[in-house]
């Protein structure tokens, strides 16, 4: 095995991709990737750990042979189906008026501390979006200044803890280790924007086939998470339903014919419901109209998810879309009187040396941006699923501080004041011990002068 290769499993609903990258140098190389239909999965959550346990096998079975690698630790996706973000602050003196990167875990590591996070909860990402140093705020990056305060707000993705489980368990049974797990529009957010659309601010939308995954991006980092449970497949199923047809014949002619551009009035003959052998005659203009009103109603809706979040006006550089939807003719021009004036372009995986065409299809975002996640392309000063503090910073690789927050506890305010009351009990010592002392001296003295005189 390669020991700078990487391995990453998307678990989707249609889908399990398993994908092996290696750094080389500067630059990052495709060794292979395996793909393979999901079983046991639905709208994104695990529904039968053992079938989704064979997916994931045959997947990464495949990524290994192709590869040549024998690697079996790998970064895992969590779909936003059982995820929410909230927000929380940190808040630390910086005692040698220098910034860090020990300074900079030490705000995170509070903010961490200071979340709000239920017990049937547990942390997955925390995402630092705003740095403050002493009155000024929006710093892009604090290591090196000078300051006497820091504060820190971060966004804090948290999963339900029985769903995550089931899906760890759906891993292990596969054989597979767990290095790290990503939210997967996180991935897809890393894998589609641009360094101009990073700073401007930009909302994903990563549409599969079952689920629907935003994430609003913003000060270089997420700002907001929504998850809907809609897909291409609710098209393919409101078809067979119009149409009078198996789910297979309505798939393909959602593959074959779905086009939002153009309304042709052509008929095709799709066969009944029945085992019949009977045909039906179908209008085009019906297949559109039926793909036209899942379409607006599920943009409508996430339209109206970014009004909510109160970051509309955040989104400077407007709306990217991915995913296995994107490729239906017309999309773009079907949604954007949805969105105002946004700007709205359709995304494909960023390129890595050796990428397979399979590879580059927008249905393999969130993979691709996997990949990148553990070959270094990270929120910097993140807190991953691992409590680690990610970061490119030399300093951290030459100090090998790694796992710098694992053994490093976050102040509470009750250590606060007994570190204040051990102060104060060290100067009263002193004191009593000046005090003590004087007192020794001038009983010295007397005696002295007693006996001289």
């Amino acid at each position: 095995m390669l020991n700078n290769s990487v391995l990453a499993i998307d678990i989707g609903s249609s889908k399990v991709v398993a994908a092996i990258a290696q750094k080389e140098g500067e630059k990052s190389r495709l060794l292979g990737h395996g793909i393979c239909k999901t079983q046991g999965v639905k709208k994104g959550a695990i529904v039968n750990i053992e079938l989704a346990s064979k997916s994931i096998k045959q997947a990464v079975s495949d990524a290994k042979r192709v590869s040549g690698t024998d690697i079996n630790k790998a970064v895992i996706s969590i779909s936003g189906a059982y995820t929410k973000n909230i927000k929380s602050t940190g808040i630390v003196n910086i005692p040698h008026q220098e910034i860090g990167i020990k300074e900079i875990n030490r705000a995170m590591q509070t903010a961490l501390y200071n979340a709000n996070i239920p017990d049937e909860y547990e942390v997955i990402h925390i995402l630092p979006y705003n740095f403050k140093i002493d009155d000024q705020e929006f710093i892009e990056d604090p290591f090196g200044m000078n300051a006497a305060r820091m504060e820190v707000e971060c966004n804090v993705i948290i999963a339900q803890k029985s769903s995550l489980n089931n899906l760890k368990k759906a891993v292990k049974s596969s054989g597979i280790e767990i290095n790290k797990i990503i939210l997967s529009g996180y991935a897809s957010c890393l894998s589609v924007i641009s360094d101009d659309e990073r700073e401007l601010g930009v909302a994903v939308i990563d549409i599969g086939a079952s689920t629907s995954e935003m994430v609003i991006h913003s000060g270089n980092s997420i700002r907001n998470l929504s998850f809907l449970g809609v897909g291409s497949h609710h098209i393919t199923n409101d078809l067979s339903i119009a149409l009078h047809t198996p789910l297979s014949v309505a798939e393909k002619v959602k593959v074959d014919y779905g086009n939002l551009k153009e309304v042709s009035n052509d008929l095709i003959e799709i066969p009944t419901m029945d085992d019949s052998g009977e045909k039906n005659e179908v209008s085009l203009e019906i297949v559109h109209n039926v793909i036209l009103a899942r379409i607006e109603e599920t943009f409508m809706i996430l339209s109206s998810l970014i009004e909510k979040s109160g970051l509309k006006g955040h989104i400077g550089a407007g709306i990217i879309l991915t995913g296995g939807l994107t490729k239906l003719p017309g999309l773009k021009e079907a949604v954007s009187p949805f969105f105002d004036d946004n700007a709205i372009r359709i995304a494909k995986p960023k390129e890595i040396d050796g990428m397979f065409d399979e590879l580059k299809d927008p249905s393999c975002s969130a993979i691709i941006g996997m990949l990148l996640y553990q070959l270094g392309s990270f929120t910097e000063y993140e807190i991953d699923s691992n409590r680690n503090l990610l970061t490119n910073k030399e300093e951290l690789a030459d100090r090998n501080l790694k796992n710098i927050q694992r053994n490093e506890e976050v102040a509470k305010p009750e250590e606060n004041y007994k570190i204040e009351d051990e102060e104060a009990k060290t100067k009263s010592e002193i004191a009593d011990f000046a005090k003590n002392d004087t007192q020794k001296s001038l009983k010295k003295f007397w005696q002295w002068a007693t006996k001289l005189f």
